[in-house]
């Protein structure tokens, strides 16, 4: 089933998104009070804890189906030398995720996540932002549809990330053109450029606010104008999670990106999202500190696809299972008073 027939279905599901279960969350709350811990002992934990009752509406919530869902795509930007790698890399890279050789195999498999990678047409690169949008109207939404594909309803965790030469920059345009500011607060080493590489990105992200200036601010023109494939399918699989009230676990700046239209939008959308890490890549603490959300892991990594999301998905399992596991008071007749 197609989740947006059209881009005026698309800006409908962001302007009316569904709301957490209040309930589930307050039996949530009653039941941390009642367990055999000082109130307030397992700190983000119980959060945590709570914030998954009231998307999964229901007092005890738990993790069994859970999934990683990576988005690949290329972009046109390259040619202007934005990367430390070229375009082709992508397509080697999902080769890799294919054959269970790179990082996110391993760390999906610890974290207990089942692995879904999606390509986006990778021999059709997006065009040269700097002169014309990134997608069409039709590729954009097509790419949002696809990204909501990998969500459904019985999914109690959704893990998204990417792979993409040139999405960093691609991402800094997301947030500049979402948020404001300067290029160069955006910008950083992605792959690792130098400082040359830097400043490249830079006039880059520079020249295409400039162009898109008089262009619509919706959250479906910035997509298709700066973005990317892989950023417009994150951003569909947001939404269509929120539709379903599945929650997100995102990871570093190129997700956080994605998710920046939306909440230039519609800021709430990011009440069913996590953090999973704050990456080192400079903007990502800015931009999530726009967004409301306070990282889980601060583990300066700066790889993508999906890696620092995986990881923290232990530390979700690990806040559910005291949750659900612990002894009352009541039950293990210790004084409540202690």
């Amino acid at each position: 089933m197609t989740a947006f027939v059209s881009i005026a279905a698309f800006e409908a599901a962001l302007a009316d998104l569904r709301d957490l279960d209040s309930d589930a969350q307050a039996d949530a709350r009653m039941r941390q009070s009642e367990l055999t811990k000082p109130a307030g002992s397992l700190g983000r934990l119980e959060d945590l804890a709570i914030f998954f009752a009231g998307w999964q509406r229901r007092a005890r919530p738990r993790i069994d189906r859970a999934r990683a869902a990576i988005f690949a795509g290329n972009h046109g930007i390259t040619i202007h030398g934005v990367s430390a790698f070229p375009a082709s890399v992508t397509a080697q890279m999902v080769a890799n995720f294919a054959s269970g050789g790179a990082a996110i195999n391993a760390l999906a498999g610890a974290a207990g996540l089942e692995l879904t990678v999606v390509a986006l047409d990778l021999d059709r690169p997006t065009a040269d932002f700097t002169v014309v949008p990134a997608l069409h109207e039709a590729e954009c939404l097509d790419a949002l549809n696809r990204g909501a594909a990998v969500i459904e309803a019985d999914l109690d965790l959704i893990v998204l990330g990417e792979m993409g030469i040139g999405n960093s920059t691609a991402a800094a345009a997301l947030c500049a053109r979402s948020f404001g500011g300067d290029a160069a607060a955006w910008v950083g080493p992605g792959t690792g450029v130098d400082g040359h590489g830097v400043a490249r990105k830079a006039a880059v992200v520079d020249r295409a606010i400039a162009f898109h200036a008089d262009a619509p601010t919706s959250a479906f023109e910035t997509l298709r104008r700066v973005g990317g494939r892989e950023t417009a399918a994150i951003a569909g699989a947001i939404v269509r999670a929120r539709q379903l009230g599945v929650p997100v676990l995102l990871d570093g700046f190129i997700c956080g990106a994605a998710l920046a239209p939306l909440a230039a939008d519609n800021p709430t959308i990011a009440a069913h999202c996590i953090a999973g890490h704050c990456s080192a890549e400079p903007g990502h603490r800015h931009l999530l500190d726009l967004l409301g959300l306070e990282p889980l892991l601060r583990l300066d990594m700066r790889l993508g696809e999906g890696s620092g999301a995986a990881v923290a998905a232990n530390i979700i399992r690990s806040a559910l299972a005291a949750h659900d596991q612990m002894a009352t008071f009541a039950e293990a007749q210790v004084s409540a008073s202690l």
